[in-house]
């Protein structure tokens, strides 16, 4: 899967949310506790995570300050640095023995400027091998995705629209709705939907090991 507060210097993407008013101003101040002390707890100071994530010290400073929400692809970058998987930024309240997850209370990312969302289908909350997401694509958006942790992959069905799907330098495979594919997400990856309407994707990422 690749990579929204005020828009910085460093970070290419217009920053967005797409959710209901309270979870969209909940999200900034979870993702900045959430990144503080992930940070403290490995001992980083902000200059050494932004040498390790490729993110500036300024960019980190806002997100801790809860005064800015990133990108996708910068969010993979800083939880690719910490070593935990990109889910454990958002997580906001322990786990119920039921857990709703409502369409217009859910914290949805974006980048390239709102033409690709990501929406978590699952919470986060607990120590886990797989995460579920919703993906969409604006008409003809190419999104570029970073390789995730070694032992990553990803599992994807195309719910509607045509997309076509690049790893690494493998020859691109063209998926219509109803067609799925797994792939090595451990290597750069490419999405672009290939169609005139939006493409609407379900994600499933697995990994090697248990992370939370």
């Amino acid at each position: 899967m690749p990579d929204s507060g005020s828009r910085l210097p460093d970070d290419p993407d217009e920053p967005h949310t797409n959710s209901s008013d309270e979870a969209a101003g909940d999200l900034p101040a979870i993702l900045g506790h959430n990144l503080r002390r992930l940070r403290t707890r490995q001992g980083h100071s902000l200059e050494r995570l932004a040498k390790l994530s490729g993110v500036s010290r300024a960019m980190l400073g806002q997100i801790e300050n809860g005064k800015s929400v990133p990108t996708i692809s910068t969010l993979w970058k800083i939880s690719g640095a910490l070593g935990v998987p990109f889910a454990r930024l958002l997580a906001a309240e322990p786990a119920q023995h039921m857990t709703v997850m409502r369409r217009d209370e859910a914290k949805v990312l974006s980048s390239s400027e709102g033409h690709f969302t990501s929406r978590a289908l699952f919470p986060f909350d607990e120590t886990r091998q797989v995460e579920f997401y919703e993906l969409r694509l604006a008409p003809h958006h190419r999104e570029v995705a970073a390789a995730h942790a070694p032992g990553t992959r990803e599992n994807l069905i195309v719910i509607s629209g045509v997309i076509e799907i690049t790893v690494g330098t493998d020859r691109p495979c063209v998926l219509a709705a109803g067609d799925a594919i797994l792939f090595d997400a451990d290597l750069p990856h490419i999405y672009h939907n290939l169609s005139d309407t939006e493409a609407v994707i379900y994600l499933v990422m697995t990994y090697t090991t248990p992370i939370g």
